[in-house]
């Protein structure tokens, strides 16, 4: 198996555990009904038509349109930074779980007209916006892109140093 492909599965592995917890939540929840799981954490249906933070979500409705296209658009992008840098582990890496969670919120916006949330951390009496999986990989992927830089600049520092 190809770097390239590896990357592609990774992708997929997300977009594929994504849906199925949507789903296992969609079969077993009304919207808006709780689960309190620990003092902290609840499983909590909820629909989001807007972006992270429900950012949009109170747009009239062109906003599915204009995230889908944006995720359209960046998955394509990724899959060409992946097929020309394979070699380039680490970021390739946050790519795929970006592809991955990107698509995953893809999926729900048609399916459903809106992004399916469910994970919902709260600490005396605030909640943390409620989230999903798509959500954890492309925040866990956008994190690895800044460490993957970070680091690129150290090495470059040390050979700069060095020279």
């Amino acid at each position: 198996m190809t770097l390239f492909s590896r990357y592609l599965l990774l992708a997929f592995l997300i977009l594929l555990a994504d849906q199925a917890s949507k789903l296992l939540i969609l079969a077993n929840f009304e919207p808006g009904e709780q689960l309190v799981l620990t003092p902290f954490f609840n499983l909590a249906l909820v629909y989001n038509p807007g972006a992270a933070f429900s950012f949009l979500a109170d747009a009239s409705g062109w906003q599915k349109w204009f995230f889908l296209a944006l995720a359209v658009i960046i998955s394509l992008w990724i899959v060409s930074l992946l097929w020309r840098h394979p070699e380039r582990r680490r970021e390739n890496i946050a790519l795929a779980l970006i592809m991955g969670g990107a698509l995953g919120n893809s999926v729900d916006r048609l399916a459903y007209g809106a992004v399916v949330d469910f994970l919902d951390f709260h600490l005396a009496g605030h909640h943390w916006p409620t989230f999903n999986l798509a959500d954890s990989g492309i925040t866990v992927g956008a994190a690895l892109l800044i460490i993957d830089a970070l680091l690129a600049g150290r090495s470059q520092k040390a050979t700069a140093g060095v020279s």
